[in-house]
């Protein structure tokens, strides 16, 4: 019997599409590529240039950008905005007594407070006074952040649908409850691309050793856009990046040449498949070489004068830590890198709140501060966007029972707190307005897409119009709604 196939030539290195197509199934080949590789269909609105080395599939911005890069300093588990940002005296005067029926409004609540017979309500035992020449109310838990609140635009009027923190992280990382979603960083690397050509455009780090909820890595995952638009984790120690370095027994020469004879035979791969994801693979090889020689640099704060590292706190010394995280994010601001994520946990105070509270605030009140003026002070706050905050608030009633000065607070996804800072965003404003209880929004309530979507646009994004075909439709970060917050632009 013979065997050989006639009328083309199969080989072992065919795609699964070449087969397709060879069969005459052309419309067959071009659905499994819309399935497997989705990119590979994608049509866009603008022609990538070539000229970049890491360019965005947007060939210019949508509208003159205010921000060039975004310092998002998430505090995840949900900081309680009543005993920071948003002062309630009510709550002090009704200290103890029960949430009225008319506030709660018969409004959902998480499974761990949900069956309490009684909702006590609790007063901030954190002092608030007014700061600066727009008179912001900090908690006195916030002395550095008060320096610079003329610096900061407070929103206190977000919310979210998310009640717990898996689908809360996730919608404030990537626009859903659901994961699988691209993450900000990763679109704002789709869209615009890197500054510089030897470091990622999108870096993660997270504050080692705290306890808390879990931060995985799909929350600075790439989804369904290309893997390169995914963020890089960078760890405290002598390998920021891993597997970076070269094993033992190979030199930098040695890895050259590697990496040229494999350039080529993906090239010439490239020629018979056309496949986008080899294209990603030639890139990604050749920037973690280059990133041997950038990536010690940009981390090495040796060389940081005296005065920027006591402003930071002591802990910058501390490699890992928030503090030395917010030192190395200027950094790397400064040297083009669009999109720098730092996570910092434990801010999920079910219980002992008055004691486990004042400690994240000595954590990250100074080196937030600090970051805020360093960055002002070298011309860089202009064009950098910093924004602060967590995945929801804390209720005003005392998880379990009440007893003495110790309490804790629940998930509260009806309002929250965070700030912004730079990058076009208007300072010394405060926006939104809860009610006295500090349980519903009374002003000017501004969703999570209504977040992306003002982030977006100081970015030079339409939200609208970045977009992505996958699985039948076009996605974008802010999915199907999303409104710009005009009020807080400079």
């Amino acid at each position: 019997m013979n065997t050989q196939c006639t009328g083309f030539e199969l080989s072992a290195n065919m795609s699964r599409r070449s087969v397709l197509q060879s069969f005459g199934l052309g419309l067959g080949g071009l659905a499994l590529a819309d399935l497997m590789n989705p990119q590979q269909t994608l049509a866009t609105d603008a022609t990538m240039p070539e000229k970049t080395p890491h360019p965005g599939i947007l060939e210019s911005t949508h509208h003159e950008p205010r921000a060039k890069r975004v310092i998002f300093l998430f505090q995840a588990g949900g900081p309680s905005q009543m005993d920071l940002f948003d002062h309630k005296p009510l709550l002090n005067e009704k200290h103890g007594t029960e949430l009225p029926a008319e506030v709660r409004m018969g409004q959902r609540l998480t499974g761990m407070s949900g069956n309490q017979a009684s909702l006590p309500l609790v007063g901030s035992p954190f002092k608030f006074q007014q700061h600066g020449e727009s008179g912001a109310w900090l908690s006195n838990l916030l002395p550095h952040t008060a320096k610079v609140a003329d610096d900061l635009c407070f929103i206190k009027s977000m919310y979210t649908e998310a009640i717990n923190h898996g689908p809360g992280v996730t919608f404030m990382q990537t626009g859903s409850q659901f994961p699988g979603r691209p993450s900000m960083g990763s679109w704002l690397d789709y869209g615009l691309g890197t500054e510089n050509r030897n470091l990622p455009a999108f870096v993660v780090m997270v504050t080692k050793n705290k306890g808390g909820q879990p931060l995985v890595s799909r929350l600075w995952g790439s989804g369904f856009l290309p893997s390169r638009h995914q963020g890089v984790r960078f760890r405290s120690g002598k390998d920021p990046v891993l597997y970076l370095n070269n094993p033992n027994g190979i030199d930098t020469e040695g890895k050259r040449n590697m990496l040229d004879a494999l350039g080529e035979l993906h090239r010439l791969r490239l020629k018979e498949a056309d496949d986008p994801l080899i294209e990603t693979q030639i890139a990604q090889y050749e920037l973690s070489h280059r990133m041997q020689m950038s990536i010690p640099e940009a981390t090495d704060l040796s060389k940081e004068p005296k005065h920027i590292i006591e402003s930071y706190g002591k802990d910058v010394t501390n490699a890992g830590s928030f503090a030395a995280n917010c030192l190395l994010a200027r950094r790397l601001a400064e040297r083009g890198v669009r999109f720098i994520q730092l996570y910092h946990q434990g801010w999920d105070q079910h219980g002992n709140l008055p004691g486990q509270l004042p400690v994240q605030c000595r954590e990250t009140d100074q080196p937030s501060a600090a970051l805020i003026a360093d960055l002002k002070q070298r011309g860089l706050l202009d064009d950098t966007l910093v924004i602060w905050g967590g995945e929801f608030g804390r209720t005003n009633y005392c998880q379990g029972k009440l007893s003495g000065s110790n309490f804790g607070r629940d998930h509260h996804p009806r309002c929250f707190s965070i700030w912004m800072a730079g990058g076009g965003i208007k300072p010394g404003v405060s926006y939104g307005q809860t009610d006295p209880y500090c349980y519903n929004i009374e002003e000017n309530a501004m969703h999570i897409h209504d977040l992306h979507a003002t982030i977006m646009h100081l970015m030079g994004i339409d939200h609208e119009r970045l977009t992505f075909r996958y699985q039948g439709r076009r996605f974008r970060l802010t999915d199907v709604h999303g409104h710009i917050v005009k009020e807080i632009l400079a």
